[in-house]
């Protein structure tokens, strides 16, 4: 039974747990989705209780575990019944009983959470800033490093009182919608609202389609669901079919032959512009197999609505998944109102802004592939578009490989999408710590401006801004006056570049959102390279007003976008890898490499959404 339910629960069995009447029924609450169905599992000899495993003791005597135990320490098992654990290797298998083994306090849980778990992990967790500041007084305090032998021997002593630093709060960008002046936008609290307001350049959306997941979602709602989003997309400013598509109903475990069927038949009719497809709440890898599908299989543009959402329909949920929508399909939400002001230094020439982030698999994976992502600027001076490359590469390698063929190829194409060549180069890398910095400007950075890239296509030297990008810190931000928002946060825009920073490089804390939940993590941005002349206002100010520009929602963000959308073209990825790989992973997993260590390369990303920005 246990190797069913973790088998099979969160696909086949509709993510319920069944019951067993230890003959030939099986009981669920609820309906399945199929009348009958045959499952393959597979028991291991471990799994028997004490008495059942046997083994060849040195004097060659076949003993269970349960005779063994009482034969040399004279103790008799209360619970033979149960599993044993298995601490040996396959080879020479050493066997346990659960009662004579305790399990060590304080060790790190490696895997997956589920949603019960995450959701109290992050009560426990989020903490308002007020809070954390006290938590954290109280721990130096009790810690009492000043009476530690090596402290005094060395004569260091610890304050106890946090670091006060000066900050300084930058200006929110104004924004600009579609039509007159009047619908510009000038951000509040790291956020604003687009009701009145249109979108700057609204995508088409001819011919589109819905495919429910849902057996519990009727046809009228989804039928509902997709007239007021038709809607909403209208109002929006997108050129959007008003009414309701076709809708197919599909079993979550025939995914993939009804999505080839339904848009085989389909295209043979029209091409289709969007595929939506509404999902139960608790989906399993069926928002993965989506979009694997979709973007590797059959290429098309896909927008997947949970039940819940489906069923509450408000209005700023449908004016969001709009957005989305538009920016997926080639349309561009908003733009900055004054561009020299909003964009220093990248305003005064043609400029090509990259971002770049490598994933890695799971911490008990040893031998999947990292998946590495770079994305780039294509439409300058407005800075909202983005085409990207993905590709796998050695497990846990961290520089990118490959890269002067990724940045090549990149900088074509903002010449044949801007109509001109980039004059200036911006590069955020995200993911390297501070012991790779060397590495990255010794290899990363000549493969930009010396090899394929940059030097072949226009003979001279890149001019290049290298920034990195770092999230995984311990640092945090606690306002000591009343610039804070409602949760207690620094004001967005908050940036601090004294004392807490490198003595002699250029560096910078910027938090550049509003906290919504417990305290803030500011982000640090360290500039290895600038060839382009930045003072530090002007780098900050770029920095902060990219983060406005997300094409996601209404709402600063917490990293520079490009960065962002890199990181999130990589977490994508790990849905392309071979069926079966951990998409549980703590950012992206894949299968294990072949033997004689061969990687596998990446599906291909189908040629119509190559150039879009589908992993929004």
């Amino acid at each position: 039974m246990s190797s069913l339910v973790s088998d099979h629960q969160h696909t086949s069995l509709g993510g319920r747990l069944p019951a067993y009447d230890g003959r030939k029924i099986l009981y669920t609450a609820g309906e399945l989705p199929f009348n009958s169905k045959e499952f393959e599992v597979t028991l291991c000899d471990n799994k028997i209780g004490s008495s059942g495993p046997r083994f060849e003791s040195s004097t060659g005597v076949s003993k269970t575990v349960k005779d063994y135990f009482r034969e040399t320490y004279k103790l008799q098992l209360r619970y033979d019944f149960l599993p044993c654990l298995q601490v040996g290797t396959e080879q020479k298998p050493n066997y346990l009983p659960m009662e004579v083994c305790n399990i060590v306090l304080g060790q790190r849980y490696q895997k997956k959470l589920d949603e019960t778990q995450v959701t109290n992990m992050m009560a426990i967790t989020c903490k308002r800033p007020s809070e954390r500041e006290t938590s954290i007084h109280k721990i130096v305090q009790n810690n009492n490093y000043n009476s530690a032998k090596r402290a005094n021997e060395f004569g260091i002593e610890v304050d106890y009182n946090p670091t006060s630093v000066l900050a300084r709060i930058l200006t929110a960008p104004v924004l600009k919608y579609y039509g007159s002046d009047s619908n510009k936008c000038v951000p509040n609290n790291g956020k604003w609202n687009m009701i009145g307001k249109k979108v700057v350049n609204g995508a088409k959306v001819v011919n589109w389609l819905c495919v429910n997941f849902c057996h519990n979602l009727s046809l009228d709602d989804a039928g509902q669901f997709c007239f007021n989003l038709s809607n909403m997309c209208r109002t929006t400013g997108l050129s959007f079919q008003v009414g309701n598509p076709k809708i197919f109903y599909v079993r979550p475990d025939q995914v993939e032959a009804a999505l080839q069927k339904i848009c085989l038949q389909a295209r043979a009719v029209q091409k289709i512009d969007l595929l939506l497809a509404l999902l139960p709440d608790k989906n399993g890898s069926l928002y993965g197999d989506i979009k694997r599908i979709c973007e590797i299989d059959i290429g098309v543009m896909s927008q997947c609505c949970l039940r819940k959402n489906v069923l509450k329909s408000s209005p700023q949920c449908l004016a969001n998944v709009a957005l989305k929508i538009n920016a997926k399909c080639g349309g561009r939400n908003s733009v900055f109102a004054d561009i020299p002001a909003s964009l220093p230094v990248v305003s005064n020439k043609p400029t090509i802004i990259f971002g770049a982030d490598v994933t890695h698999p799971n911490a008990l994976d040893d031998s999947a592939p990292s998946i590495a992502s770079v994305v780039a600027s294509q439409d300058w001076p407005e800075v909202t578009k983005y085409h990207g490359d993905v590709h796998a590469q050695g497990h846990r390698e961290e520089l990118i490989q490959g890269l002067e063929d990724i940045v090549k190829k990149l900088l074509l194409s903002f010449q044949r999408e801007s109509k001109q060549r980039p004059q200036q180069l911006i590069f955020y890398r995200d993911g390297v710590s501070e012991g790779q910095f060397r590495q990255v400007l010794e290899k990363e950075i000549p493969e930009i401006e010396k090899v394929q890239a940059w030097k072949s296509l226009y003979n001279e030297k890149a001019p290049i801004t290298f920034i990195v990008v770092q999230k995984r810190h311990h640092t945090r931000l606690f306002p000591s006056d009343s610039n804070q928002d409602t949760g207690g946060n620094v004001l967005p825009g908050t940036v601090v570049d004294t004392k807490i920073c490198h003595p002699t490089e250029f560096d910078f804390f910027l938090c550049s959102h509003a906290g919504i939940k417990g305290t803030s993590r500011p982000t640090h941005y360290h500039i290895l390279r600038d060839d382009n002349k930045f003072t530090a206002d002007a780098l900050q100010s770029l920095t902060n007003n990219l983060c406005y520009t997300y094409a996601s929602c209404t709402r600063s963000v917490s990293t520079a976008p490009p960065a962002y959308y890199a990181h999130k073209l990589a977490f994508r990825a790990r849905f392309y890898q071979t069926l079966g790989s951990d998409v549980a992973s703590e950012v992206s997993s894949g299968s294990a490499a072949p033997p004689g260590g061969v990687m596998k390369p990446l599906p291909e990303i189908k040629d119509e959404l190559k150039r879009l920005m589908f992993y929004c």
